[in-house]
């Protein structure tokens, strides 16, 4: 049964090493909203690095999920002190438990705060797709599929929940969003 891959990416006011107190309020959330999210029905898993790898995002080893890349349009910091963004990857059953968990509980709270930890880029912040059981997304995946989208639109391929696919191909709806909503992602 194929499983619906979901990448999220977001370029961040400040470094996450920034004292901030926003920044550290960005960052003190992730523990219990991915601890939320792993909790729900639909989730599959998410990326993580190996047990033991230290360093940044692009020097840790990522096992199946490949070797941590970022979107081109990201020009800010890639060690830990200058890292500004979040990013995730992570495996669902469905269209409708995955929109469940992201707008629903604590990270429906976080993805209220967003503008105060995010910059607005103009690119989509996440980008959805099929994969065949068993197979496990990249993060080249993920960064090639949310450019695609970013240049394309939506397609069976690359998409966000307003205009979603189902894993035949076909236009699905998602909680009242669907082929013929006509708001922007």
């Amino acid at each position: 049964m194929p499983q619906l891959a979901l990448y999220t990416f977001g370029v961040l006011k400040s470094p996450l090493a920034d004292p901030a107190p926003l920044t550290r309020e960005f960052h003190d959330s992730a523990e219990p909203i991915y601890r939320t999210l792993s909790e729900h029905p639909g989730y599959l898993g998410h990326a993580e690095a190996a047990e033991g790898s230290r360093g940044a995002h692009f020097d840790l080893d990522w096992g199946p999920w490949g070797r941590f890349v970022v979107p081109a349009w990201y020009d800010k910091g890639r060690t830990t002190d200058t890292m500004a963004f979040a990013a995730s990857l992570s495996l669902w059953t469905d269209l409708g438990l995955a929109f469940d968990a992201i707008y629903t509980g604590l990270h429906r709270a976080a993805l209220n705060r967003r503008h105060d930890w995010f910059e607005r880029s103009g690119h989509p912040a996440y980008v959805l797709w099929w994969v065949s059981d068993g197979t496990v997304p990249t993060w080249q995946d993920g960064v090639s599929l949310l450019e695609h989208l970013h240049d394309h639109g939506s397609a069976p391929h690359a998409f966000g929940f307003r205009h979603a696919f189902g894993p035949d191909g076909t236009p699905a709806t998602v909680k009242g969003f669907g082929p013929k909503a006509a708001r922007p992602h």
